[in-house]
């Protein structure tokens, strides 16, 4: 692909930055998911004239429906959330908000999402970016939670498949918290594998194990990818050695990443230690991969990610991975972290998932 020719669409509505705020005194957990999230990323992109780039094309969400929303979860639950949004404020559980405005924007979130998907599975641009809120990925089809309202990319794979789409689809989800919500919409479709890399409990346990991969025909397509607290950009890429085969074998017609910046080592939620350095990365292997396998049918989708200093940086560092630009450090981010760089655990995590997935996955038969 000419660089110089490459059109990448960075979905954009002010209301993602002013609506679903929470009534909440900060610094509270349930606060942490409020508009100056998005809001961050505007000023920074303000400040660089992100938008004087050729390359980027602005994209603005979809109106979307009931029928749409009904695709991935259930009347009451939608009711419900539309009933506490029409009241002015009400709690869908204790990390799930509702407000005035929550209903409408956590709808346009679907949209930004599918609009997304339709500009590059149409060729309008050759990648895209999601930057919505309220995040998704932990929202399941009877009920909000981990911050989530409706699930953004269930929902707007579903309506692709309702609308005709019969081609496999790989979601690769980076948030330091499982994308328990994702798995369960997923977990028995041969057709769309959910990868997910994750911070884990390895005391106490933890739902996202690496023997949960998936059921019946859908055995193997759900890969979860543990890593411990402190992982740090030293060792964060390692579950590659898993990802890369596995997407070459499965070749997927479009790539859909969860994009969570709480694995940044300033963030109030997650218990990583990774720099923009890491997302960079991360973005600039995936985009080869999809440019390989599916003619670089790539769309990111914002989920997590909470310090107001770091987001901003993490999201420019990915953009500049998907347009092919140098990484750019920042001395802030310039900490030592020396004494974590230990990779033993992540090594010990790697060869058991290569033994489990040997049994769904030929790629890993000799090895």
């Amino acid at each position: 692909m000419n660089i110089k020719n490459q059109r990448l669409g960075i979905l954009f509505d002010y209301d993602f930055s002013k609506q679903h705020n929470p009534p909440y005194p900060h610094p509270s957990f349930i606060s942490y998911e409020n508009p100056l999230r998005i809001k961050a990323i505007y000023n920074y992109f303000e400040k660089i004239r992100l938008f004087e780039d050729e390359r980027i094309i602005k994209l603005a969400p979809r109106i979307i429906g009931k029928k749409l929303l009904a695709l991935a979860h259930s009347q009451y639950y939608v009711d419900t959330v539309r009933r506490l949004s029409q009241f002015g404020s009400g709690l869908l559980s204790e990390e799930v908000f509702v407000v005035k405005d929550t209903y409408l924007l956590a709808k346009k979130a679907i949209g930004g999402v599918i609009e997304c998907i339709d500009a590059v599975l149409n060729h309008r641009v050759d990648h895209s970016f999601a930057l919505v809120r309220p995040p998704g990925h932990h929202a399941m089809r009877e009920k909000g939670a981990g911050l989530c309202i409706f699930n953004n990319i269930a929902a707007s794979i579903l309506n692709l498949k309702k609308n005709g789409f019969d081609k496999k689809i790989a979601i690769i989800d980076i948030d330091d918290h499982f994308g328990d919500g994702i798995a369960q919409y997923f977990y028995e479709d041969p057709d769309i594998l959910y990868f997910s890399v994750h911070e884990f409990d390895f005391l106490e346990g933890d739902i996202g194990f690496i023997t949960e991969t998936g059921a019946k025909r859908g055995k193997g397509t759900t890969i979860n990818f543990p890593i411990p607290m402190n992982t740090t950009d030293d060792n964060f890429l390692e579950f590659m050695d898993i990802l890369k085969p596995v997407l070459k074998e499965f070749r997927p017609e479009l790539i859909i990443v969860a994009v969570g910046v709480d694995m940044y080592f300033a963030d109030q939620i997650g218990n990583c230690l990774l720099t923009s350095r890491s997302y960079y990365d991360f973005t600039y292997a995936i985009k080869e991969i999809a440019e390989d396998l599916c003619d670089g049918q790539l769309v990111l989708v914002l989920e997590g990610g909470y310090n107001l200093i770091g987001l901003p940086v993490c999201v420019h560092s990915i953009i500049r991975a998907l347009l092919q630009d140098k990484y750019v450090s920042h001395d802030f981010e310039h900490v030592d972290f020396s004494k974590y760089r230990s990779n033993i655990e992540l090594l010990k995590i790697k060869e058991a998932l290569r033994a489990i997935l040997s049994e769904s996955w030929t790629c890993f038969d000799n090895e």
